[in-house]
């Protein structure tokens, strides 16, 4: 099996990631960042607008925000994937969600351009994690005060937005 779809052992990650990578299905990953844009991005413009505004509580982000989440967080972690990548051994900061979103202008952007950008960032992220040699997936650095694989990075991408795939299919829909 190619090393890109083997799945990253726990000493890879930080633990919090556990249920992130654990969502992800054994197989190639490829395919699956691939299908998993295709679903997302079908599910996502078969909504309405007052879909699109919809919290399944108060307190809690609208699917707008869910996705403008998604695209910061895919950012985040392709940057870091490519830092470590390359060979990069400085440090990487942590990501406080709720400090982006309080910095977002998503209310003031079409619900299609937000689309649009995560559509190609995610043809980015695969077409990136999709060069990486054996050897480079196997590479380690530090993001969020902790070690941290590539490969683990491209799991965990995957992972993250399976976790939100299902809160918007189970909560929001």
């Amino acid at each position: 099996m190619p090393q890109s779809s083997v799945r990253p052992s726990p000493d890879e990650y930080n633990e919090f990631y556990s249920g992130y990578v654990n969502s992800v299905p054994d197989g190639d990953l490829t395919a699956f960042l691939s299908e998993q844009q295709s679903d997302l991005i079908s599910l996502l413009r078969s909504l309405d607008d007052t879909a699109v505004e919809r919290r399944y509580a108060p307190d809690k982000w609208s699917v707008r925000q869910v996705l403008g989440h998604l695209v910061d967080t895919e950012w985040i972690f392709a940057y870091r994937m490519m830092r470590i990548a390359r060979g990069d051994a400085t440090p990487l900061p942590g990501m406080d969600q709720d400090e982006f979103m309080e910095g977002a202008n998503f209310s003031e952007r079409s619900f299609e351009s937000m689309i649009e950008e995560f559509e190609g960032l995610r043809t980015a992220t695969i077409r990136l994690s999709g060069s990486f040699s054996d050897e480079i997936l196997n590479r380690r650095g530090t993001a969020s005060g902790f070690e941290v694989s590539v490969r683990a990075l491209r799991w965990i991408i995957a992972g993250h937005c399976q976790h939100h795939m299902k809160v918007l299919n189970e909560r929001y829909l």
